[in-house]
């Protein structure tokens, strides 16, 4: 009987040590999302989510929270606890360009968050509609500087990366240009087929299919090479034009979070960023599978703050 009862203590034992990490299995890791269903950081954190879900063993979801051109969720990631189960899929707009524009955004983009993975590089497009001349970029840049009341390109949206991006441009080429801000890229994009804006920086997801179609023509990419996506573009420094821009996805956590969390979750996304599946999928969107490390995503944000601090300040916008 003794021997039972002892036997017993020790099951039991057994099983109360096994239960924490049963528990933490168990869990769920939530990537939050800034942005509605269907735009490009919601497909990546899908995408993301499923294939860490079988690598990390346990479930991974999506967590929609639009507002604010995403800082919303950064005001909510802030506050959560530093046990890598609240992630957020940020673009570096909210972490490089936001903080210079707003006087109380809420966070600091250095120290109220844990930088986890790079997950995609991007740069953008500058297209063409049918309201703008044939020719390439420098043609329809001097026909802007010949017709000052057609000098407008679209974005989609004031105070994003694109938005100084085409202020950036109009600079380097002596051509003074005027920002039309619209409330996301497709109806900018819709604009621009239109006729009514003559020239559209952004995202060449927005315009890529309506190029392929023959609708707009794609005139340059703003990275420092050719994109993937559209080999055959020429960057602006290919046309002579000395200025180049770039963007970039990263995965975030709370503040405070340990070093091998970290590691382990950057794992999980290192692995699923090699999935050729995966990779298609993202290219297709116009952006580039450019995984790093955090404490190159650390060195990467650091540098873009820094980078975009001159221009926004010289442009005197501020986001109300």
């Amino acid at each position: 009987m003794k021997r039972r009862h002892l036997a017993a203590l020790a099951g039991a034992a057994l099983v109360a040590l096994a239960a924490p990490a049963a528990l933490a299995q168990d869990r769920t890791m939530k990537i939050m999302v800034g942005f509605p269903p269907g735009g490009s950081a919601d497909v990546i954190a899908r995408l993301l989510a499923q294939k860490m879900s079988a690598s990390l063993n346990q479930t991974v979801i999506v967590d929609n929270k639009p507002g604010a051109a995403g800082r919303l969720v950064l005001g909510e990631l802030k506050r959560a606890a530093p046990d890598g189960q609240t992630l957020v899929l940020s673009p570096s707009g909210a972490m490089v360009i936001a903080p210079w524009l707003y006087s109380n955004i809420g966070y600091d983009p250095i120290k109220d968050f844990t930088p986890v993975s790079r997950i995609v590089t991007f740069d953008f497009a500058v297209t063409a509609g049918p309201g703008a001349p044939q020719g390439d970029l420098k043609s329809v840049l001097a026909w802007m500087k010949a017709n000052p009341a057609r000098a407008n390109y679209g974005t989609s949206g004031a105070g994003t990366v694109p938005h100084f991006a085409g202020l950036l441009l109009g600079q380097a080429s002596g051509v003074p240009l005027t920002h039309v801000a619209y409330r996301g890229g497709a109806p900018a994009a819709q604009d621009l087929i239109g006729g009514q804006i003559p020239l559209m920086v952004d995202t060449a997801s927005e315009t890529i299919e309506h190029h392929k179609a023959g609708k707009v023509r794609i005139l340059a990419v703003t990275g420092e090479q050719r994109s993937k996506s559209l080999p055959d573009v020429p960057t602006l420094k290919e046309q002579g034009i000395n200025m180049a821009a770039d963007a970039f996805f990263g995965l975030y956590g709370p503040p405070g979070m340990p070093a091998d969390v970290v590691a382990r979750i950057d794992r999980a996304v290192a692995d699923a960023l090699k999935d050729p599946v995966i990779q298609e999928k993202i290219v297709n969107f116009g952006l580039v599978p450019n995984h790093a490390p955090a404490a190159e995503l650390a060195a990467t944000q650091a540098s873009h703050l820094k980078r975009w601090e001159a221009p926004i300040k010289a442009s005197g916008f501020k986001a109300e």
